[in-house]
């Protein structure tokens, strides 16, 4: 069963019982606990554990490839050597070059929603005539394409923002909204307290998206710490 993915609290609450009840109906032998997990999995991408304030936030952003055609090598970049569909891309003898970039899900979302349109504009289409953007957000041909410089999709990576994508991109248009992208920024910390809560509440503490970052916080400031270390 795949779960839907909610971009508001007040949606995703009032919907909550409507699918565990299918959840129990696909998966006989499953528990709630399960359910809860999958839930867990599902919007953990988009949190992280704050030490300052013992707390989960937000953090909806992807790390993705900003390729382009250098003129001479720069200090800190790498050749970009699987742009598309594996291979290297040139131009005029030239190789990209990639330096890696943070952006939002919302600038992931409107590159995403680029490339569909950017396809219909070339085949003379448009959604409404061809279905809807959300048929489009997989197809590997429009993900991986390159038009010169820009970002690098890599196409398995790409599988994770997939939930949020169909949440979130638009049937048809060429815009993402605003402002539901700043409800979801409020919403999915409030989403993933529900979830630890109703884990709580059966004794699941070790399942917790707060128990699961916090963990991995820890870990990932120790590794840096004893890295320091070696190197000092």
């Amino acid at each position: 069963m795949e779960l839907p993915f909610y971009l508001s609290f007040k949606e995703f609450e009032k919907h909550y019982y409507d699918h565990l009840e299918k959840w129990f109906e696909e998966y006989h032998n499953a528990s709630e606990i399960d359910y809860l997990k999958n839930l867990a999995k599902l919007y953990s991408p988009y949190l992280y554990y704050s030490f300052a304030n013992d707390r989960l936030q937000t953090e909806a952003s992807i790390q993705i490839k900003d390729c382009f055609f250098p003129y001479h090598e720069k200090i800190g970049l790498s050749f970009c050597t699987n742009c598309e569909n594996g291979k290297p891309v040139s131009f005029r003898g030239m190789n990209h070059i990639f330096e890696w970039k943070n952006i939002t899900m919302m600038e992931y979302a409107q590159h995403i929603l680029d490339k569909i349109n950017r396809h219909f504009s070339k085949n003379n289409r448009s959604s409404g005539k061809n279905g809807s953007i959300l048929d489009y957000i997989n197809d590997y041909g429009i993900i991986t394409s390159r038009e010169g410089a820009g970002y690098c999709i890599n196409y398995h990576e790409h599988q994770s923002t997939l939930p949020f994508l169909k949440a979130y991109l638009p049937c048809h248009g060429r815009t993402v909204d605003m402002a539901v992208y700043r409800d979801f920024m409020f919403s999915v910390v409030q989403i993933a307290e529900f979830i630890d809560q109703k884990l709580k509440s059966v004794q699941a503490f070790e399942y917790t998206i707060y128990y699961k970052l916090k963990s991995e916080a820890k870990f990932k400031m120790q590794s840096n710490h004893q890295f320091l270390t070696m190197c000092n």
